[in-house]
């Protein structure tokens, strides 16, 4: 799938916005800073009190009985397309074969009554499949499935217009929840999945238009992919690959293993608001690869205590951050609702960092350090086309990278307190940097080039934020650690209008 790892060297005004709660937690070095109270946001407490489904079968509905193994999925079998199914309080079981799952049928309908739960016993891998369009599950339980690594147990073939509400889908193997065109997801609880809670991915073709909305995505990533796979970029919350238009909105991320929400390769035209994500071990956001995003209105907090403090402690010089922006930007050539990232009117406290803004000069389409082998950027298309002696000269000599541009950083709100977090350095950090280009040997990219770009050509911008701690800056490359004053001044000029307050955080 082209995951890699985030690696400086080798891969990878006032305010209206208020915080939501106070913090005030505490954690010893290493630990995981969780999060012990749900926000006042449309996703609070989905997966602590789910929403009831109805107690009697509607009219025309499909009973199913828990007390029959396989009944679900021999009366999907049987019944016509567009069929209500209602499955009674109990536990629903398929047969034992581990690929018994069920196929619906283009319009059906599956609602649990109180009580329902879909339980795949550890024994079979996947509950619903199949190609069929505008299916919808509401108020049920799907738990104990056990898909094998980047699959999913609900809709497992990523079929388009499927509508997820009000489920919990939970303690699965793999994915909980693939993804496909159109499909809504809304106040639903995905917990404790053992790779990811969502992976928003469709084998071979985009998946356009996705809405997740009011949800709970908590304690996923179970398995710990990353030290199984190191390096492997293979987990998150939710995972989003080659996403054209989606919006991401007041739901609650949190306590996941790793990163909370992650768009990795060739998405456009992403609204990222009203969240809250906090207490991920990872960055609460990565956006990588990709292009045209809003990320506004979310309240982010005591991320990456895990990941930042290792790779501190491991000596790594690189400003891990809580949002992370990995070669990816505006691009007005590509339709989106935007044409630029932009992250504004956030409130960031207490996390790892603040944000990053990263571009590898030896990533690019065609590029053996390309670890999303196979795809090129959307600009061009056909990897072969990236190549000596054409890449060298316009227009693929601009458009055969993924290139960190047009991001607007305004009216946010960062606080530090480096006594919550119990650091001392590199926790503190703003940045803007690439690597020295040196790989392959036929890149036209070696050398300065990148670095100079991203720090002064590409239109990268900080101003009218708000800094409250004992924040430092970074340009150009890791080594290169500013005070508020030089990052305002020749030659970066960032943040105009902005404020810092060293002693405000704590």
């Amino acid at each position: 799938m082209g995951m890699k790892r985030r690696h400086w060297a080798l891969a990878a005004a006032p305010l209206a916005l208020a915080l939501l709660m106070a913090t005030g937690c505490e954690s010893t070095p290493g630990a995981r800073a969780k999060s012990d109270a749900a926000p006042s946001t449309p996703a609070a407490r989905v997966c602590a009190k789910p929403a009831a489904g109805p107690a009697k079968a509607p009219a025309g509905a499909v009973t199913v009985d828990p007390a029959v193994v396989g009944d679900l999925a021999a009366k999907t079998k049987s019944s016509p397309p567009n069929t209500t199914f209602w499955l009674r309080p109990g536990k629903h079981r398929l047969d034992p074969d581990r690929y018994a799952q069920v196929i619906p049928k283009e319009g059906d309908r599956y609602l649990g009554a109180p009580g329902a739960v879909f339980d795949g016993r550890k024994t079979n891998q996947y509950a619903f499949g199949g190609s069929a369009r505008d299916v919808t599950i509401r108020y049920l339980t799907v738990q104990r499935f056990v898909a094998p690594p980047d699959e999913g147990v609900v809709n497992h073939d990523s079929a388009d217009g499927w509508v997820i509400e009000h489920a919990t889908i939970q303690d699965n193997s793999g994915a909980g929840l693939m993804a496909g065109a159109r499909q809504q997801v809304r106040a639903s609880c995905l917990r404790d999945n053992g790779q990811y809670g969502m992976n928003a991915y469709k084998a071979g073709g985009r998946i356009t238009g996705l809405v997740v909305e009011g949800n709970e995505i908590v304690g996923n990533n179970t398995g710990d992919w990353e030290r199984r796979r190191e390096g492997c970029g293979c987990t998150g919350g939710i995972k989003f690959w080659a996403v054209n238009g989606a919006d991401v909105r007041g739901n609650w991320v949190h306590d996941n293993r790793g990163t909370g929400l992650w768009a990795d390769t060739n998405n456009n035209d992403f609204r990222i608001e009203n969240n809250v994500l906090e207490a991920n071990d990872g960055a609460a956001l990565i956006y990588e690869t990709s292009y045209n995003a809003v990320i506004r209105n979310n309240t982010i907090r005591r991320n990456n205590w895990v990941e930042g403090r290792r790779e501190a402690d491991r000596g790594d010089d690189f400003p891990y951050a809580t949002i992370y922006l990995s070669e990816s930007g505006g691009e007005p050539r590509i339709r989106a609702r935007t044409d630029k990232i932009e992250i504004y009117r956030n409130v960031l406290e207490n996390n790892w960092s603040g944000i990053t803004l990263w571009e590898n000069a030896d990533r690019f389409c065609n590029s053996p350090a390309n670890t999303s082998s196979g795809d090129c950027t959307l600009l061009v298309g056909d990897t072969d086309r990236c190549a000596k002696p054409a890449i060298a000269t316009a227009p693929l000599y601009a458009d055969c990278r993924w290139k960190t541009q047009r991001v607007d950083i305004h009216d946010n709100r960062f606080v530090l307190d480096k006594s919550v977090l119990k650091c001392t350095v590199k926790c503190d950090r703003m940045a803007v940097l690439a690597n020295y280009g040196t790989y392959p040997d036929w890149s036209p990219y070696q050398g300065k080039l990148v670095a100079d770009a991203i720090t002064t050509k590409q239109d990268n911008r900080w101003h009218d934020n708000v800094y409250l701690g004992p924040w430092k800056f970074v340009a150009y490359d890791p080594s290169r650690v500013l005070d508020f004053g030089q990052w305002q001044g020749t030659p970066d000029q960032q943040d105009a209008g902005s404020t810092l307050d060293p002693r405000a955080g704590g």
